[in-house]
């Protein structure tokens, strides 16, 4: 791409995977606090497109946003990544503009590893975690002393609980947060014991277990549909607040107006619709403010800061 021309917003999307690596390379080079980051957001025109950072550029919907941007008046560029710590990183450097691939919980941790403070100007989804089994039709049927496969990462793992807990299966310490461990299970009040494995292995450990935690990215994969899950986590409880999917731009362009615009073409139903197809039927579309994604990150943040 020269100097001088650029891409319609539909070929910014297809060009988004030889993007990634030209990020990839500014990233490495841009160092925190840079200019880049002082200069503020992009204007949306075709000379300073808003620059955004996903991991899933491939998804239909992306083209579609992009379109729906650009007959408003707002050319983007979306920007594709393999890693997903680098999006937060490119947009704490100035890189990026907005971003759009992570829930609250993982936000969180970002700011408070890093000292940064990204902040969440609207909401995507939440993509409910479920409980699957190949040998029992329903949660009751699951035996006393059975064994659950749940994620070993540190925040699915602590979702997973959050759901058997919620199943009754099991009890958590202090009623349990989205910072529990296995540790946190009090065993002479739980059913059923837990096993983590990798993310990838809970579905291939339904043969051997009771029942697994299977993160959406592979229910399709294991041949499920959401319709086999047993037991869900519900999308609109306070245990959820934390994976409800976001909108993140810098803290001192959270209220620039053309990066909400893009939130709310975003919550267009010809795009939710395709973000709800690309999660296989699983998502839901969640609306929250601003204000109120703030004050979750905030308990988040707060919380994490007291169990270092």
């Amino acid at each position: 791409m020269s100097s001088t021309a650029r891409p319609t917003a539909r070929r910014a999307v297809r060009a988004a995977g030889s993007l990634a690596a030209v990020a990839l390379a500014v990233t490495a080079c841009a160092a925190p606090g840079s200019d880049a980051a002082a200069d503020g957001a992009a204007s949306g025109s075709a000379e300073d497109p808003v620059r955004i950072g996903v991991v899933s550029s491939g998804e239909e919907y992306w083209t579609t946003f992009a379109d729906a941007a650009s007959d408003a008046g707002i050319e983007v560029e979306i920007v594709n990544f393999s890693d997903y710590q680098l999006p937060n990183q490119g947009l704490t450097d100035g890189d990026l503009d907005l971003n759009q691939f992570q829930h609250l919980q993982f936000l969180a941790g970002y700011n408070v590893a890093s000292g940064s403070d990204l902040t969440p100007i609207g909401a995507t989804a939440v993509y409910p975690l479920a409980l699957y089994s190949a040998k029992h039709d329903t949660v009751e049927a699951i035996p006393a002393g059975g064994e659950v496969a749940i994620p070993n990462d540190d925040t699915n793992q602590a979702r997973a609980l959050l759901v058997l807990q919620d199943a009754g299966l099991i009890t958590l310490k202090d009623g349990g947060n989205s910072f529990s461990t296995p540790a946190d299970v009090i065993a002479d009040e739980s059913k059923i014991t837990v096993t983590p494995v990798d993310a990838a292995q809970t579905a291939l450990a339904l043969q051997d277990v009771d029942a697994s935690i299977i993160n959406n990215d592979f229910v399709g994969d294991a041949g499920l549909t959401a319709d086999d899950a047993l037991f869900s986590d519900d999308p609109d409880s306070a245990a959820a607040e934390p994976y409800i999917n976001v909108w993140v731009s810098r803290a001192e362009d959270a209220d620039d107006e053309t990066l909400n615009k893009l939130v709310d073409i975003f919550h267009s139903p010809e795009i939710e619709e395709g973000v709800l197809e690309a999660s296989g039927g699983t998502g839901v579309i969640k609306d929250n403010d601003a204000a109120d994604l703030q004050r979750i990150l905030t308990d988040i943040q707060t919380n994490l800061g007291a169990q270092g």
